[in-house]
């Protein structure tokens, strides 16, 4: 199947992280290489290095950003000081990222990523490790119970958990169409009429099978650290759990003293590292969600470093 991702928020994000046509920038999620070839193309004597745990979205981006100053990398982002320093790479000028899953990786039913095709429960992005199948059919009620409420957010998550344990007694729950049938099964009739009662589900799945939270705490994180001052970082975020952990960060990088309100002068010492280049998010235009209803969720957050 040929990697197709629909680019959100391209001029935004770009414009966003880009500041000069001879620095070094790095995209930390390359997919299908939409955001990296807009800013290839500003490229004078500067450099790209593109990350993306998923083969197939790596193979893709060399095929899109052949000609161009980039390194393309298949690690996770979390990894990024290990692959700089290998580079030889110690301050960057911009980084972006556009986080979750690719439009490719919902719309190959192989990959088991999406409930509305029946495939083998797998969800791994980097094709590696811990599955789908895995989380399902060996982690404990109690488990299950928890990435169901923390990573969906699924107020039917101890329904659900019971529902999993139930059907697996019988034999291994393998397939997409089977743990969607089970959620659909666990959860009110009136909750089904709502809305589709697998989303939040199988997003607490995928999000526990690649580690996407811990992984994105700590890139922003090291990420940051290695911006030169003037440097920006551009993130797009689609769900509350990924926006929460960058808005916070970011709010945390902005901040400067500490102290005590009591106290009559500052002692901390501390001083904001970073600014934030719009207040509030950036979301998709009225044109950009006709042409693609899937950017509806996006929200881009911007942050210029000021000090280290």
């Amino acid at each position: 199947m040929e990697f197709r991702h629909t680019t959100v928020l391209l001029e935004e994000t770009v414009n966003g992280a880009f500041g000069d046509a001879d620095g070094i920038y790095a995209d930390l999620t390359a997919g299908g290489g939409g955001h990296s070839l807009e800013l290839a193309k500003r490229l004078s004597g500067g450099r790209l290095i593109c990350f993306d745990r998923d083969k197939e979205a790596i193979e893709a981006a060399g095929v899109r950003l052949k000609g161009f100053p980039v390194t393309l990398v298949n690690r996770n982002f979390a990894d990024m000081n290990e692959v700089f320093d290998d580079l030889g790479v110690d301050k960057l000028d911009g980084i972006m990222a556009d986080l979750g899953v690719s439009s490719h990786q919902l719309d190959d039913a192989e990959r088991g990523f999406s409930f509305h095709n029946d495939a083998a429960l797998d969800m791994r992005m980097s094709g590696e490790g811990l599955s789908a199948r895995d989380v399902v059919n060996d982690y404990t009620e109690d488990e299950l119970k928890r990435i169901l409420y923390e990573y969906g957010e699924e107020k039917f998550a101890p329904k659900i958990a019971r529902g999993i344990v139930q059907a697996r007694e019988g034999s291994p729950i393998e397939r997409t169409g089977e743990l969607a049938e089970i959620i659909k099964r666990s959860v009110p009739a009136a909750y089904r009429r709502e809305k589709n009662p697998c989303r939040k589900s199988f997003q607490a799945i995928r999000i526990e099978v690649n580690g996407e939270l811990d992984a994105l705490d700590k890139a922003l994180t090291d990420g940051f650290d290695r911006l030169k001052i003037g440097g920006r970082m551009a993130i797009i975020t689609f769900h509350s759990l990924e926006d929460r952990i960058v808005k916070n960060r970011f709010k945390e990088f902005c901040t400067g003293c500490i102290c005590p309100p009591e106290f009559p002068v500052c002692v901390c010492g501390r001083k904001p590292r970073g600014e934030l280049v719009s207040k509030k998010p950036i979301t998709p235009s009225t044109e950009e969600l006709a042409e693609n209803p899937r950017s509806r969720s996006a929200k881009l957050r911007v942050i210029e470093k000021i000090n280290d």
